[in-house]
C-alpha cells in the first residue's frame, strides 16, 4: 500500500503532455526494459524532465530525480541521473551515494571524477586526491582523465597547496593545440590557478587561450581577461548604472539653463 501511494505521489508531478520518455538515450531505455511497461515509460518521462532541468532549474530537477528513484531504484542510469540532480543542487552526500550505486550496477567508472569531487564538496579533499592516484583512472576516456585532473588540482587548493595544483594541471592536454570539448575549462582552470600564485602575465595568456576554445560559453574567461586588461563593462539597460556620458552631462547643464531664463521672464 506505501508503494501504491508513492507512486500515486508520483505521477502528480507536472510533466507536459509531449514528453513521452522516448527522448531518453537508448542505452537507458534498455536499461528500463526490465521494468513493467507502464511503470517504464512514467520512469523515462521523470528522466527527460530531468535532463530538461538540470542546468536552468536544478532544484526541480532533483524533485524529478526523486520521483524516479522511488519508482525504479534498482535502475543503473536512475541512481546515476540522482546523483547528477543531487550534485547540482549541493547535495554531496547523496549524490555520492547514489553514484556508488549507480557504479555498483553497470560497473562503469566514468562518474570517478564526480565520486572524487563529491569528497571535495563534503570537505575531504585528500580523499579527492587519493581518488586520482587509484587504478579506476587508467580506465577513464581522455575527457574522463582531464576530470579527474581538474578534481585533483581543485583538491590541492583545497588544502592549501596552490603551487602544486599549478603543476597538477600541466599535462600534454594542456600543451595541445586541438581544441576539444573539455580543452576551454583546462585552460581556465590553469590560468585561474596562474593566477593564485601570482603569475598573472601567465594567467592573462591562458585566459586568453581559454576564450579561443570556448565556443560554447561554458566558462567566463572573457570576463577574467576584460578584468585582468582593466576593462570595466556596464549593462546599458540597468537603470542604476552611473552614467559618465560628458555629452549627456552638457545636455542636462543646457537643460537647467534653460529652466533658469524661463523662470526670470
Amino acid at each position: 500500500m506505501a508503494r501504491d501511494r508513492d507512486r500515486e505521489r508520483v505521477r502528480r508531478l507536472p510533466i507536459p503532455d509531449e514528453v513521452t520518455g522516448d527522448e531518453i538515450d537508448r542505452s537507458v531505455r534498455q536499461e528500463l526494459m526490465s521494468l513493467p511497461k507502464t511503470l517504464a515509460v512514467d520512469v523515462a518521462r521523470n528522466l527527460v524532465m530531468v535532463a530538461r532541468l538540470l542546468e536552468d532549474d536544478p532544484e526541480r530537477a532533483y524533485g524529478y530525480s526523486r520521483a524516479a528513484l522511488r519508482l525504479a531504484s534498482r535502475v543503473g542510469a536512475v541512481r546515476e541521473a540522482a546523483g547528477f540532480a543531487s550534485y547540482g543542487v549541493g547535495k554531496y552526500s547523496e549524490a555520492l551515494t547514489e553514484f556508488r550505486a549507480a557504479r555498483r550496477m553497470t560497473g562503469s567508472v566514468h562518474l570517478w571524477p564526480l565520486m572524487a569531487d563529491c569528497e571535495r564538496g563534503m570537505g575531504r579533499p585528500e580523499r579527492a586526491l587519493a581518488m586520482a592516484g587509484e587504478p579506476e583512472v587508467r580506465q577513464l576516456d581522455k575527457a574522463g582523465q582531464v576530470e579527474m585532473r581538474l578534481v585533483a588540482a581543485g583538491a590541492r587548493r583545497d588544502m592549501g597547496q596552490a603551487d602544486a595544483a599549478v603543476v597538477t594541471l600541466q599535462s600534454p592536454e594542456l600543451a595541445s593545440n586541438s581544441v576539444q570539448p573539455w580543452t576551454a575549462r583546462l585552460r581556465y582552470a590553469y590560468a585561474d590557478a596562474l593566477l593564485a600564485v601570482g603569475r598573472e602575465s601567465e594567467a592573462r595568456d591562458w585566459f586568453a587561450k581559454a576564450v579561443e576554445a570556448d565556443q560554447g560559453g561554458t566558462t567566463d574567461a572573457s570576463d577574467r581577461l576584460a578584468e585582468l586588461d582593466g576593462l570595466e563593462f556596464v549593462d546599458a539597460l540597468d537603470p542604476d548604472a552611473e552614467d559618465d556620458d560628458p555629452l549627456d552631462t552638457e545636455d542636462d547643464d543646457a537643460d537647467d539653463e534653460v529652466e533658469e531664463r524661463r523662470d526670470q521672464a
